[in-house]
């Protein structure tokens, strides 16, 4: 599945095939919290204008308490993904208290999204203060300090553990490899903290060496986490394709949003064993919902690596180039892209560029 994923998915390479499918894919999409409504509202607009042969079916994942008084994903929210084998997501919402668990990392272990995928590149007419930013992040998405396994030793004493697997590590080591092998990225860099924690690290840092062998096309090289983060802000070119576990995949994955425009910019996808869910990595912004003043960009190219590996590239080509061509011409940006245009206005340009070009 992982090789499959990257080699009709994320490449960003035009086969040639046919621009319009006649065959209609069902989706699953959750819609989520705050903003979610309406830059989910916004995708599916564009997608129309696009012509793209998608169903979809909305679902509620507003957690359910069970009998064991925790509370869950609704059951038909599970049985839609793991019908449609495909979905789109919204921001969630994780309500703070006892009893409640991250709605993000719950999905993700529902359906053992083991890698997530976060291209961070620089976007033309929107300067930051870095140009030609193309980094790859991939990140183990089930394990590492993320296994929510805690206790309370003694009172005032809480032990959280850090679970790290062969099997998760050599997974998402390979799938790696693979990815830059597809994409034709030169270098894969492993990171990690084995010179501390040397088990846990060790066996993660072990995984990629091994994979490495098996891709001697890709550079490989190992490097310490807080000197990529030292590097990255110093000189993103450094890197091409990152590897590594999930806390740190977290942290890294968001600092590199960074140096691109932020998390409103920045798609993402949860690849799984026997299916995949992209997803808008930012907040809910509740001060701002229901206002129009969204940015559905982030939501917009995780649903455009969403056709990619589909196969759908020929509609994700002309989506993709008329969100960047609107945000060159910077005329109808949203505010946190400092501009004054409204999501519908952003929206709508979106969709006149690409209806200009499927006539």
């Amino acid at each position: 599945m992982a090789a499959q994923w990257i080699r009709t998915a994320i490449s960003s390479k035009i086969t040639g095939a046919r621009l319009y499918s006649s065959k209609i894919h069902k989706c699953t999409l959750i819609p989520g919290d705050g903003i979610g409504p309406e830059i989910s509202t916004a995708v599916q607009k564009i997608f129309d204008a696009a012509k793209v042969p998608i169903e979809w079916e909305s679902v509620d994942v507003t957690p359910v308490k069970g009998p064991d008084g925790k509370f869950g994903i609704p059951q038909a929210a599970i049985d839609s993904v793991n019908r449609n084998k495909i979905g789109l997501k919204g921001p969630l919402m994780t309500p703070i208290g006892k009893g409640h668990r991250s709605l993000n990392l719950a999905l993700r272990k529902e359906f053992n999204l083991y890698a997530n995928v976060r291209p961070c590149r620089s976007l033309e007419g929107y300067k930051t203060l870095y140009d030609n930013v193309d980094v790859v992040t991939i990140r183990e998405n089930t394990e590492g300090e993320y296994s929510g396994i805690e206790h309370e030793i003694v009172e005032g004493v809480v032990q959280s553990i850090k679970l790290i697997t062969e099997e998760a590590s050599r997974r998402v080591a390979e799938f790696a490899f693979q990815y830059a092998t597809d994409n034709n990225r030169k270098k894969v860099t492993a990171v990690h903290k084995a010179n501390i924690m040397r088990m846990s690290d060790g066996l993660f840092l072990r995984c990629c060496r091994e994979a490495a062998q098996k891709f001697p096309s890709v550079k490989f090289e190992e490097r310490y986490l807080d000197t990529v983060c030292l590097n990255m802000v110093q000189d993103p070119s450094q890197y091409d394709v990152l590897v590594m576990p999930n806390l740190y995949g977290d942290i890294l994955s968001d600092m590199c949003a960074g140096l691109v425009g932020g998390l409103g910019l920045t798609p993402s996808g949860n690849i799984g064993l026997n299916g995949a869910l992209f997803e808008s990595v930012h907040g809910t912004a509740p001060d701002i919902a229901g206002q129009d003043k969204a940015n559905p960009t982030a939501l917009l190219l995780s649903a455009v690596m969403m056709l990619k590996y589909m196969g759908l590239s020929n509609h994700a080509k002309i989506i993709e180039h008329s969100a960047y061509d609107t945000i060159k011409e910077a005329k109808y940006l949203t505010g946190d892209l400092g501009g004054t245009a409204k999501c519908s206005e952003y929206t709508n340009e979106i969709c006149k560029k690409i209806a200009a070009q499927v006539k």
